[in-house]
């Protein structure tokens, strides 16, 4: 049985499920991540938003992020001893509409209506790699980034059961959404030990160029996931009932 957490961007999945990912994989679970906005722009210009991303994150180009982020993931994934799989679409910061126009210049808003046929498109091209006896973890979409929600929408398009993470770093900025999201929702916590906690942070840390975006440094990172595993013990994950 093949656990696959879907992840919108080239990091989600580590951040939030990290320390699970590697307790796993250390108990013999396939385990893989598919992220799902990996792929490269085919042209300039960037929108303002990608050009003020880009100089946070210290690349000069879209393909210079691409590629480096995925360097990143495949380090990080290698630290929790998972399988990557990057697939081509794009971040929403490089998304069109039919007209050649930059969707968003906010990540933090609801789909543009030239864009809410992309979980359909995400959704077809999942299904081909699927297997029946897969378990699929979807992002909750806590925060409302548009690529989390959209993601969320492909998976539950694909009509399996599907387990569901909370968004890290979103959680520990609205733990009070969380309530909301997970109403009819039921939750389990899966251990992770303090060497999965060591191991959880070393995957984070891999992603060199978001630490700071993110979290401001990797010391705050550390801390961060520290006290959510002092709390929870672990990770927390969500299914419908």
């Amino acid at each position: 049985m093949r656990w696959i957490y879907i992840s919108p961007h080239l990091d989600d999945a580590v951040l939030s499920c990290g320390g699970l990912i590697w307790e796993q994989r250390r108990a013999g679970t396939p385990v893989e991540i598919w992220t799902l906005t990996a792929g490269y722009p085919s042209a300039e210009p960037y929108s303002g938003l990608a050009r003020a991303l880009h100089a946070q994150w210290g690349f000069a180009s879209a393909r210079e992020a691409v590629q480096a982020r995925r360097r990143e993931d495949r380090l990080a994934a290698q630290r929790l001893g998972a399988v990557t799989r990057h697939f081509d679409f794009l971040d929403c910061i490089y998304r069109l509409d039919g007209r050649g126009r930059h969707l968003y210049e906010d990540v933090f808003v609801p789909p543009h209506p030239e864009d809410t046929d992309l979980p359909t498109k995400i959704t077809k091209a999942l299904t081909p790699y699927l297997g029946r006896e897969d378990v699929l973890v979807s992002p909750l979409a806590i925060g409302g980034h548009v690529d989390h929600v959209l993601v969320r929408r492909a998976v539950e398009r694909l009509r399996r059961s599907v387990w569901y993470y909370a968004d890290i770093p979103y959680l520990l900025a609205h733990p009070e959404s969380l309530p909301t999201v997970t109403s009819d929702m039921s939750e389990e916590r899966f251990r992770v030990s303090g060497t999965g906690l060591r191991a959880w942070q070393e995957g984070i840390a891999a992603y060199a160029s978001q630490i700071a975006v993110l979290f401001e440094s990797e010391a705050l990172m550390r801390e961060a996931i520290h006290r959510y595993w002092s709390e929870y013990g672990g990770v927390r994950l969500w299914r419908n009932e």
